[in-house]
């Protein structure tokens, strides 16, 4: 039995799917106007691991939408699109941003081993399915009109307070959440389709049945989500700060337009944090995967500090816990290589391999303890219990859930060089732009005699020690 931490009910649940051959889970994908920094990426890995889990036991349809167009800078539906924001902040067209950084999103969630979902779901393709769901809910009586978009009026859905609870609903006063405009009825009322400005052209616009415009955030998702995967989804996931408005408003307009329940089970993933706090484009705090990568740590080094703690709890961020989690998957992979040479590649599963094998599933089952689940890898890594072969069995297993590469080859250590061999290489590679062949073959001599060996290759000199 699976069991997940459900925010609507705030315990963790015993899952239990609509239909066991078939789990359907919708995801909040990135807004494409920024590069993505690593807290947003803490939650794509354990989402990564929510649908490896499932898949154990069953087929799992994931769709995650890609946010480019409607993504306001305030939560008061006002400012500017953030994609606008992005074509002012470099000079490209709004479509060159998005198709720019949703390719970076794509390389960075792959680098870190995330399963790409069974559909893709961009907002700018799907903007006749979010109008057709906004007049359901204007023939409904749920929506009004101001001088600036189609509002839906959140004091017609009694349930708006079903996610949060009536005690932080009833704190969103006017000027609290969002400053209280004089054409808005109620604090919490959100945009579903916002009219263009009338003194600019905006890059992305439709036509639609109210005047030109763009849709609202919230709107995106339930349309998209339920287009693909029925009025009522098994899963939705996302960031711990889509809880209050973002997912609180995706369940007020769906159910409205539907009459049926939009979610069974939400799951929510905490913050990455930094020493001053949480981490955040808007403070331009942030740190992304690429650096990490400029400091010399591997991709999967941050998947494994990630895995350390339970996504519902907060991650501190730091450049030492960086440093551990390297350590750490570097000896763990030593473990799983002795492990594999021991049992000369080949694996056995016995009745003690598959008892560590359920006792590491029980643990992500159990709303998906990955640090129980990695601290059980140790241990059978260590183990004096299991075979070589039992061991390579449980650690193969293993790693189709942590997908932690537990059996790369480790990369050949760098070599330290002199520094006159050194200045001998730069010299060579002058020698060789100018093709001075007699210049560069006397100056490999030279490398060759202060004990190195250097070879030609499309990337370059590479140098080895003789």
């Amino acid at each position: 039995m699976m069991y997940l931490y459900n925010t609507a009910t705030h315990h963790k649940d015993e899952f239990k799917p609509q239909n066991d051959k078939l789990v359907t889970m919708y995801c909040c994908g990135p807004t494409v106007y920024n590069y993505a920094h690593i807290g947003n990426l803490r939650t794509y890995i354990f989402e990564d691991l929510l649908s490896r889990t499932i898949r154990l036991h069953y087929p799992l349809k994931h769709v995650m939408n890609v946010t480019d167009v409607g993504h306001l800078v305030s939560d008061a539906d006002d400012g500017e699109d953030k994609m606008e924001v992005a074509t002012a902040r470099e000079g490209k067209s709004a479509w060159d941003i998005a198709k720019f950084y949703e390719a970076k999103f794509w390389q960075d969630y792959d680098a870190l081993h995330c399963t790409r979902p069974t559909i893709i779901s961009r907002a700018t393709q799907h903007i006749p399915d979010m109008i057709a769901l906004v007049k359901t809910l204007e023939e409904k009586g749920y929506t009004y009109r101001t001088s600036d978009g189609i509002y839906y009026d959140t004091s017609k859905f009694p349930r708006y307070d079903a996610l949060v609870g009536h005690a932080r609903i009833s704190g969103l006063q006017g000027g609290a959440r969002v400053e209280m405009s004089d054409e808005k009825r109620n604090p919490t009322d959100f945009a579903l389709w916002k009219f263009s400005p009338k003194d600019k052209k905006r890059q992305m616009e439709w036509d639609s049945p109210w005047g030109v415009g763009f849709p609202g955030w919230h709107i995106e998702c339930s349309a998209m989500a339920m287009k693909y995967l029925g009025h009522t989804l098994d899963i939705h996931c996302g960031g711990i700060d889509h809880v209050t408005i973002h997912h609180t408003n995706e369940i007020a307009q769906s159910e409205a337009a539907t009459g049926q329940k939009y979610v069974n089970y939400w799951v929510h993933g905490e913050f990455l944090i930094l020493r001053s706090g949480k981490m955040s484009k808007s403070g331009g705090t942030f740190v992304t995967l690429d650096v990490l990568k400029e400091k010399g740590y591997e991709p999967l080094a941050y998947r494994y500090l990630c895995l350390g703690a339970h996504y519902r709890t907060q991650l501190e961020f730091s450049y030492e816990s960086m440093d551990s989690a390297a350590k750490s998957l570097k000896n763990l992979r030593t473990l799983c290589a002795q492990a594999k040479a021991a049992a000369d590649g080949k694996a056995q599963e016995t009745d003690h391999s598959r008892a560590w094998k359920q006792k590491f599933t029980a643990a992500m089952e159990d709303d998906l303890n990955a640090p129980k689940a990695l601290a059980l890898t140790w241990e059978a890594a260590r183990s004096a219990e299991l075979t070589p072969a039992e061991k390579l069995d449980f650690l193969q297993f293993a790693d189709t859930i942590l997908s932690l590469d537990l059996f790369a080859q480790p990369a050949p250590a760098e070599v330290q060089l002199p520094e006159e061999v050194k200045k001998l290489l730069e010299e060579r590679a002058r020698a060789r732009a100018a093709k001075d062949w007699k210049k560069s073959d006397e100056l490999r001599d030279a490398i060759a005699q202060a004990g190195y060996i250097v070879k030609d290759t499309p990337k370059g000199q590479q140098t080895e020690k003789k």
